[in-house]
């Protein structure tokens, strides 16, 4: 049985995507998916969002089509296929927290190889992105893996790479203000949510962490409050800008 909340908060939704201001294609990682959380329905209540996210996929794997999660047939199926006034990109998490020491380690290449090769598999699929119309990229979030633990499915799936969290951070850190860099050079619009994300230790801000400890992502209602205020210009500025206009 549907519960009047779940009846409700779906009415809502079919109200909003009918009179959105903005539609929104999100393609991504499995962090991707906080834009399917239903605060914002009132937090960006004129924006509407479709998420296209695939659980593990990782900004390194864009340059393999025939990469175990598939990820870019199905971020270049929704570029094709799903109308929209703009684009949200967000990966690398699985890449700085995991791959890229998994991939140094395998085949005996140094970190800032396997680095380079990430960045540089990034940064040609958002021109691929951007030359769709106008796209904005999110920051990596940071790791929320601490040091020697393996609970939940991810921890224990990423439990070959022992390096400390801080190095991880560290790594995370480097990753997206190379990202950003790229992006301001290309006309991409860039959301570095680096300064609101990490703690005065030098990880994660403590209270992002996600309640449920088997679970990596952020703290969902925290995390959307922090990504809609900091986007919310991105929607507004072209309004000003447009009211400005003769």
């Amino acid at each position: 049985m549907i519960k009047p909340g779940r009846i409700l908060l779906n009415r809502i939704r079919r109200l909003q995507r009918r009179f959105a201001a903005h539609r929104v294609l999100v393609i991504g990682d499995s962090h991707a998916r906080i834009f399917n959380n239903y605060r914002f329905l009132f937090l960006l209540p004129r924006v509407h969002f479709h998420v296209a996210a695939k659980g593990g996929a990782t900004a390194s794997g864009l340059a393999t089509p025939a990469s175990k999660t598939q990820a870019y047939q199905l971020f270049r199926k929704a570029l094709d296929e799903v109308p929209r006034d703009r684009v949200v990109v967000q990966l690398g998490e699985v890449d700085t927290g995991y791959v890229i020491w998994y991939r140094a380690r395998k085949h005996q290449a140094s970190v800032e190889e396997m680095f380079g090769r990430a960045v540089k598999t990034y940064s040609d699929f958002l021109l691929e992105v951007a030359a769709t119309g106008r796209a904005l990229v999110v920051s990596a979030p940071l790791p929320t893996i601490a040091d020697d633990n393996d609970w939940g499915i991810v921890a224990d799936l990423r439990k070959e790479v022992t390096v400390p969290q801080r190095q991880r951070t560290g790594l995370t850190l480097a990753f997206n203000r190379e990202m950003e860099a790229f992006c301001r050079g290309h006309g991409i619009d860039y959301l570095n949510l680096d300064a609101d994300c990490l703690g005065p230790d030098g990880i994660v801000r403590a209270d992002l962490m996600n309640p449920n400890p088997l679970d990596h992502h952020y703290h969902k209602g925290r995390y959307v409050r922090l990504v809609a205020r900091r986007l919310r210009p991105w929607f507004e500025e072209e309004r000003a800008d447009s009211g400005a206009q003769p």
